[in-house]
């Protein structure tokens, strides 16, 4: 019998005696300090953490551009913003948070389908780089620059003709509502050439979560390569190749941490090329996952524990509303636990396999589903790591009426 596959060792947040810490508190410590329970927690020392160390693996001349939809909790996007070289963001909400933490406009990308007149609006006024996603956009945007007398600052999204194999969300490759099809894209660039708009460069994203590093040696080298041929049309020089990032985290059971060397070893390489194709162009790697997943926990508290035809449940005042997530009810096509722990009961005895339910009226708000846990009761506190991202705001907190949680940076 073949063993059962475990969580990746996540060593992001010290245990001391058997008690998890987050920003130098137990776990329980800060529930008191924040004075109810459930909420999110990120350390400030694991998204510092994790932005040094890979700043420290990658080739000097390489960009980092923290993506604000992976958590566009103020704190956290400021924070960042002292770590990063620029925010990428998909809203009007959000680019007000990029602008509120002091990140130049220059510095800052807006992408996503269907922005609406007035989002561009704003956008082009603040003098932030629109990545078109489509030959309507940009008329739309050349129009409102007409308008309010300023020229539009353009990037062309392309959505190139493959795809970033073994990722968890595929965005390229295909009919796809983002971006502008690679063999529509010269005849942009020529519209682009009359419009007045500012022309800047690319962004060229192929996908997300993704955990091999042959499948990003391959999408990178495949990226680079669209880019010079694209290039040869654009109306000037592209100052900016964003090219994507797709720099996955583990969450379930089997899935080993990413190895950067390879990536890094040929981003190198790529790098020193791209100089030679398209000359003094800043390369960018767009992440937002990566950079601050694994700094978040999502903390909730047993209210009730029951057992059910040999099944024991400990049902919790969090759930699906509060973490769609680690529910399995966002993007899983096979539900899988992310990684449980019991708050002051991390490692040690005694241990029961039990579900962890959150309090709402479906079969779907599990959090954990018959996992190996240490022992909890009513009043324990339940932490489900790898919580920084997509986690409170890809939530439906208005399902069934019950509070949204907090959220502290600490």
């Amino acid at each position: 019998m073949s063993e059962k596959p475990t969580h990746a060792p996540l060593t992001q947040f010290p245990v001391v005696d058997d008690q998890l810490i987050v920003g130098g508190l137990t776990v329980g410590q800060l529930a008191d300090e924040i004075g109810q329970t459930p909420f999110y927690a990120y350390e400030r020392d694991a998204l510092s953490r994790r932005a040094h160390d890979l700043r420290e693996s990658l080739p000097d001349g390489i960009s980092i551009h923290y993506a604000v939809k992976a958590n566009p909790m103020p704190a956290v996007v400021d924070h960042m913003a002292t770590l990063v070289d620029g925010l990428d963001v998909a809203s009007v909400g959000e680019m007000r948070i990029a602008l509120d933490s002091g990140v130049q406009a220059a510095d800052i990308s807006f992408a996503g389908p269907g922005k609406t007149d007035s989002e561009l609006r704003s956008a082009v006024a603040a003098g932030i780089t629109l990545n078109l996603e489509s030959e309507g956009e940009l008329a739309r945007a050349v129009r409102i620059g007409e308008d309010i007398g300023v020229a539009p600052r353009v990037a062309v999204r392309v959505n190139p003709d493959f795809e970033l194999k073994a990722s968890g969300m595929r965005m390229s490759g295909g009919p796809k509502p983002f971006g502008i099809d690679a063999e529509r894209v010269p005849q942009l660039l020529k519209r682009i050439a009359g419009s007045g708009a500012y022309f800047r460069g690319f962004q060229i994203y192929s996908g997300s979560q993704n955990l091999s590093p042959e499948s990003l040696v391959q999408a990178q080298h495949a990226t680079f390569a669209l880019a010079y041929q694209l290039a040869a049309a654009a109306p000037s020089p592209p100052e900016m190749l964003n090219i994507g990032g797709g720099f996955g985290v583990p969450y379930f059971p089997g899935q080993e941490r990413l190895e950067l060397e390879q990536i890094n070893e040929n981003l190198e390489t790529r790098l020193a090329e791209c100089h030679e194709h398209l000359g003094d162009v800043e390369v960018i790697l767009e992440l937002g996952r990566y950079l601050v997943a694994e700094a978040g926990v999502f903390v909730c508290e047993v209210v009730d524990k029951k057992v059910s035809r040999g099944v024991t449940y400990l049902i919790t005042n969090g759930g699906l509303h509060h973490h769609l997530a680690a529910s399995g009810n966002f993007g899983q096509l096979l539900r899988k636990n992310y990684p449980v722990v019991t708050a002051h009961r991390v490692n040690n005895e005694p241990r029961e396999t039990v579900s962890v339910v959150g309090p709402l009226c479906t079969p779907l708000d599990v959090l954990a589903d018959r996992m190996e846990l240490g022992q909890a009761d009513v009043g324990d506190l339940v932490c489900v790591l790898q919580s920084g991202a997509y986690g409170f705001t890809a939530s439906p907190h208005l399902f069934l009426g019950h509070p949204a949680p907090l959220q502290r940076l600490v």
